[in-house]
C-alpha cells in the first residue's frame, strides 16, 4: 500500500510497501532518475524535486503499485504538448529546465528495475537483480556488484561514448549502424539470487560504468587518435595518468604501449614513489619545501635564517637542516592556451607571452608550450630571450582546449629531468577544458608530487576579442556578460591548482591586470626560502607540513614538500 505523500518545501516524498520480489518501472521524460538498491531499505522510498523550484505533487509524480510491482510516471501536466490534440512537441532548453523534475527512488536489494528517460541522466547504484535502462541523449551511470554480472551496453544512433573503471571488451558494430559492448564479470555459475544483469541502451548518450565520482570523467569521450601529449604521458610511465587515458581509449592505449620498450623503472613521477625516501649518509630522510614569507602588508621578509624557522610535520616538530634564500634562477614553463576560443586574437597571446619574457629574471630558464587539441613545444628551457621571442612569433591558434593534457604533459615530460629543482608553471588560459584525455582530479596528485608551483592566470575568452568592457554594458546584455566571466568550474579549478601547488590564482577581469599578475609572480619567485628538514620515518606524500617563522605578523605559504635528490653532510643552497 501507499503512504500519503508529504511535502518538503517544493518537493514530493512517498513511501510504498515493497513486495518480496520487487519490479520497479519508471518513466521520466524531462528529468533525471536515480535508483539506489540498499540492503537496509525495506520499502520503496520516492522523492522528487523541481529543478526550477516549482511545486511537485501527485499530478506530476503518478505512483501505482500492485502485483509485485511499482510504477512511477513523472511529467508536469501539459508539458511538451501542443495547445490542442495532445501531440508531443519538442521542448526548448528553457522549457526543459522549467518542466524538469528529478526523481530519486530507494529500493531493497535485488529489485528488478526498468527506467526510461529522454534527455535525463539515469543512475543505477547498488545490488539490483536486473536493470534495464533506455535513454535518448541522457547519460547512464551504473555501479553494481561485479561478482556475477552479465551486461550489454548499446548505442543505437551514434558511435559509443563510455568511461569504465574496469576494462571492457572491444566495441562491436551491429546491424542498422548500432554498436554494442557486451560481456560478463565474475562467476558464470553463480546461483540465480546472486546474479546481476545490466541492459543499457541509449541513442546518443554516454555510459559510465563503475564510476564513483563523475568529476573523474574527461569532457570528451569520443574515440580519437592519441595526441602527442597523451603519448608522452604513456611513455613517462605515470601509472595513474595512463590508467585515466586507458579508460577513455583502451584499444589505442594498448596498441601504443605494445610499441614501447619495457619501462626501465628509473626514478620518475610515474611510480608514485614516496618522495621522502632519499636518505642522508646518517640514515635520515630529507625533504624540502619552498616557503614564501610576507608581513601583514604582503611585503616580503628578507634576512631570515634557519633559527627563524620551525617545521611541524604531522603534528611533530622536525629538525631544520638548512634554510637558503631562493635567489637561484627558476625553471619556468609558460603554458599558453591557443585554442579556438582565442583564435581571433592570437596577436594578444603573442604579446602576452613577450610581456612575460620581459618580466622574468634574465637568468630564469623558460620553456614555452602552447596547447589546443594537442601540445606544441614552442621552446625547451633556455635563457636565450631572442630565441624565445622568435619562437613566439610562430605560435598558431585554433582547435579545442586540452588544458589538463597540456598540464600533465608539462609535469611528467618537460619537468621530468628537473625534479628537485625550483620549477613553476604559469598558465594563460580561460580554464575551460573540453578535449583532454585526462580529468582534472587525475592530475592533482601529480601536481602535488612534482613540487612545481603553479600560477593559473585565467581570463574569460570574451576579454580577448572584446577588451575590457564597462560593467554597465555587460548588465545590458546578460548573454554577452556570460562570455566576460570565468565559468564557475574554471574558477574553482584555478584556485585548487594554486592551493595544491603553493602558487597563486589570478582571475583576470580586466586586461590591465595581466601585467600586474606577471609582476606579482616574478616578485613571489624572488621572495621565497628553500627549507630543508629531516622528515619523519613515516613521511608520505600526504604528510601535513606546517612552517612557522619567529617574526610577529609573518605569514608563510608553502609549495608541496619533495624529497631531496642528493644529501650531503654540509647542506648547500637549493639548486
Amino acid at each position: 500500500m501507499c503512504a500519503p505523500p508529504s511535502s518538503r518545501a517544493q518537493g514530493f516524498a512517498r513511501e510504498v510497501d515493497a513486495p518480496g520480489k520487487l519490479e520497479l518501472r519508471v518513466k521520466n521524460r524531462t528529468g533525471r532518475v536515480t535508483v539506489v538498491a540498499d540492503d537496509a531499505q525495506k520499502n520503496v522510498s520516492i522523492s522528487a524535486t523541481s529543478a526550477a523550484g516549482l511545486p511537485v505533487g501527485e499530478r506530476e509524480v503518478r505512483v501505482s503499485s500492485g502485483a509485485g510491482g511499482v510504477q512511477i510516471e513523472v511529467e508536469r501536466e501539459g508539458a511538451g504538448r501542443a495547445a490542442a490534440g495532445g501531440r508531443k512537441v519538442t521542448l526548448s532548453p528553457a522549457q526543459v529546465e522549467r518542466e524538469r523534475i528529478d526523481l530519486t527512488v530507494r529500493v531493497p536489494s535485488r529489485a528488478r528495475v526498468f527506467v526510461e528517460t529522454e534527455a535525463g541522466a539515469v543512475d543505477v547504484l547498488g545490488n539490483v537483480a536486473d536493470a534495464t535502462v533506455k535513454t535518448d541523449t541522457g547519460t547512464i551511470r551504473a555501479d553494481v556488484p561485479l561478482d556475477a554480472l552479465r551486461y550489454s551496453f548499446r548505442w543505437t544512433l551514434s558511435r559509443p561514448r563510455f568511461f569504465s573503471e574496469v576494462e571492457l571488451p572491444k566495441v562491436k558494430s551491429k546491424r542498422g549502424g548500432s554498436y554494442e559492448i557486451a560481456g560478463r564479470f565474475g562467476d558464470k555459475e553463480a546461483k540465480e539470487d546472486a546474479r546481476v544483469r545490466l541492459d543499457l541502451e541509449t541513442a546518443r548518450g554516454v555510459v559510465l560504468f563503475g564510476v564513483k565520482d563523475e568529476a573523474e570523467v574527461p569532457a570528451d569521450l569520443r574515440e580519437r587518435p592519441l595526441t602527442e601529449a597523451a603519448r608522452a604521458i604513456i611513455r613517462s610511465g605515470d601509472a595513474e595518468l595512463i590508467d585515466t587515458i586507458r579508460k577513455v581509449a583502451p584499444r589505442l592505449v594498448g596498441e601504443y604501449a605494445e610499441t614501447l620498450p619495457q619501462h626501465a623503472g628509473s626514478p620518475t613521477f610515474s611510480s608514485r614513489a614516496n618522495p621522502f625516501d632519499v636518505k642522508t649518509p646518517a640514515g635520515a630522510s630529507l625533504a624540502r619545501v619552498q616557503a614564501r614569507v610576507t608581513d601583514h602588508n604582503g611585503r616580503a621578509i628578507s634576512g631570515l635564517t634557519a633559527k627563524d624557522f620551525t617545521v611541524v610535520e604531522d603534528g611533530a616538530e622536525r629538525p631544520v637542516r638548512d634554510v637558503q634564500p631562493t635567489s637561484a634562477p627558476f625553471n619556468l614553463i609558460l603554458l599558453l592556451d591557443v585554442s579556438g576560443s582565442v583564435e581571433e586574437r592570437i596577436d594578444f597571446i603573442r604579446k602576452a607571452a613577450l610581456s612575460f619574457l620581459n618580466t622574468a629574471g634574465p637568468q630564469d630558464r623558460i620553456a614555452i608550450i602552447s596547447f589546443r587539441d594537442d601540445v606544441q613545444l614552442v621552446s625547451d628551457f633556455t635563457t636565450d630571450r631572442h630565441l624565445l621571442t622568435e619562437r613566439i612569433k610562430d605560435i598558431q591558434a585554433g582547435g579545442a582546449t586540452a588544458l589538463y593534457d597540456a598540464l600533465g604533459y608539462s609535469l611528467v615530460d618537460t619537468l621530468k629531468p628537473l625534479r628537485g629543482e625550483r620549477t613553476g608553471i604559469v598558465i594563460l588560459s580561460d580554464g575551460d577544458d573540453n578535449r583532454s584525455f585526462l580529468s582534472f582530479p587525475s592530475i592533482l596528485d601529480t601536481v602535488y608530487e612534482t613540487g612545481a608551483i603553479i600560477y593559473p592566470l585565467y581570463l574569460p575568452s570574451g576579454l580577448i576579442p572584446a577588451g575590457s568592457a564597462p560593467a554597465s554594458e555587460a548588465a545590458l546584455d546578460p548573454t554577452r556578460s556570460r562570455f566576460l566571466e570565468l565559468t564557475s568550474r574554471a574558477d574553482e579549478e584555478g584556485r585548487k591548482l594554486a592551493e595544491v601547488s603553493g602558487g597563486t590564482y589570478y582571475p583576470i577581469t580586466r586586461l590591465e591586470q595581466l601585467q600586474k599578475a606577471y609582476d606579482d609572480v616574478a616578485a613571489q619567485l624572488r621572495t621565497a626560502y628553500t627549507v630543508t628538514y629531516e622528515a619523519g620515518g613515516g613521511s608520505r606524500r600526504d604528510s601535513r607540513v606546517r612552517v612557522r617563522v619567529s617574526r610577529e605578523g609573518a605569514s608563510v605559504r608553502l609549495s608541496p614538500a619533495v624529497g631531496v635528490a642528493q644529501a650531503t653532510s654540509n647542506p648547500t643552497a637549493a639548486p
